[in-house]
């Protein structure tokens, strides 16, 4: 969130930083799919718990449901990618202070539904009836 000046947060310009470093590294040609998947898991593991858990368990839902989706990280976050744009990405509650993690998805994802639909969703347990919800989510988006 913004403070009340207008400026961003700390965490919002090391969220816009760590964008900028991943855009040049993509550009430059030097980020191969094993680097990619190494730096998710690297900033999952990061992660207090009960998050760190909860990215790893998203991951692995991902990779089991759409094994085409490339981990990328995206704003310094674990994101999945198709075609080389993001099209999904878990967000930290610690990491920007908020009440929830999301689970978030990019305007590539197919999720429409008539003239509004979500494309961000709260997640505050890990349920087998959630992972399953989130695996028909992934699945929906890839269309």
């Amino acid at each position: 969130m913004a403070d009340t000046e207008g400026a961003f947060t700390a965490e919002e310009r090391a969220a816009m930083k760590d964008r900028a470093q991943e855009v040049r590294r993509a550009r430059r040609g030097k980020a191969s799919p094993e680097d990619d998947l190494r730096d998710l898991l690297a900033k999952i593991d990061e992660l207090p718990e009960p998050e760190r858990t909860t990215a790893l368990r998203i991951h692995a839902i991902v990779s089991r449901t759409a094994p085409e989706l490339q981990p990328k990280l995206w704003y310094g976050m674990p994101g999945w990618a198709k075609g080389g744009k993001n099209l999904l990405f878990f967000q930290s509650a610690t990491k920007f202070r908020t009440r929830y993690a999301t689970l978030g998805f990019s305007d590539l994802a197919r999720l429409d539904d008539g003239d509004l639909w979500p494309n961000a969703y709260a997640i505050t347990a890990l349920t087998p009836e959630v992972e399953a919800r989130i695996a028909a989510l992934v699945r929906r988006a890839l269309g």
